[in-house]
């Protein structure tokens, strides 16, 4: 390593979005709306949208056949859609148990059939980066969320929205994502009144999806980009904010 090889200033690399949130929200259309996709399905979905797809996978196989066409095949594909995490998971942890020659990822006991399916997901997340450096294609992973309660140490512990993966999962997947968005409706609140001088709160939706990519109590969100906290839930308004930024840096 010398001197003169020291990379200087920003670069703009394809981005990788983790993406969860509720059933219906509109995920998978997120993903369908990226340009030129390409959907490795776990899960029944990209049809409906119409996207270009590979068969619906039954085994971490058939995901490892799709990575590797991807790799080594000519194509124009720009972003890759893993649709979703969570059931990519199953296919997982059916690889470890098959290698393992076990009937339950937790046969092993005290975890070990959890750390032993974290080296299948570093090796599935490296085949990502390798598309997004070797093709420059952008990378979308799909996942459903789920309601847990955080053990916050500086207050008292609330329940949030998280991803809908065992927890040192979906540490290694946040890790490798430059944007962590949860997607929802947007809810306001209004007073109602209850007779007798009674007032209640209740929650009025609209039906607006939204995008967060900054954390709160209520959620988890990352974003390695300088964008607003909260947006439409569209790629092309994500990637406007994404290269304004960028532009203006």
């Amino acid at each position: 390593m010398k001197l003169s090889q020291i990379i200087k200033g920003s670069a703009m690399a394809p981005p990788r979005v983790l993406l969860y949130g509720p059933a219906g929200v509109g995920k998978t259309t997120f993903g369908a709306s990226a340009p030129d996709p390409i959907f490795i399905q776990t899960e029944d979905g990209a049809d409906v949208v119409g996207a270009h797809r590979f068969e619906l996978a039954e085994s971490y196989d058939d995901i490892e056949a799709a990575l590797h066409a991807l790799l080594n095949e000519t194509h124009e594909y720009q972003t890759v859609v893993i649709d979703s995490l969570d059931w990519l998971e199953t296919l997982i942890w059916q690889r470890i148990c098959v290698t393992q020659k076990i009937t339950s990822i937790e046969a092993l006991g005290y975890g070990k059939g959890y750390v032993f399916a974290l080296d299948v997901w570093r090796s599935f997340l490296d085949k990502l980066n390798q598309l997004r450096k070797a093709k420059g294609m952008a990378v979308i992973m799909l996942a459903h969320s789920h309601i847990k309660r955080f053990e916050d140490p500086a207050s008292e512990a609330y329940d949030r929205y998280e991803i809908k993966l065992h927890r040192k999962a979906a540490d290694v997947c946040m890790e490798s994502a430059d944007l962590i968005g949860f997607a929802n409706y947007k809810t306001s609140t209004k007073q109602i009144d209850g007779g007798f001088g009674r007032k209640s709160t209740r929650p009025v939706g609209t039906g607006e999806r939204v995008l967060h990519t900054a954390e709160l109590p209520a959620f988890i969100a990352k974003s390695r980009y300088p964008i607003p906290a909260e947006l439409p839930l569209s790629w092309r308004v994500l990637i406007a904010e994404i290269t304004k930024k960028k532009e203006a840096a």
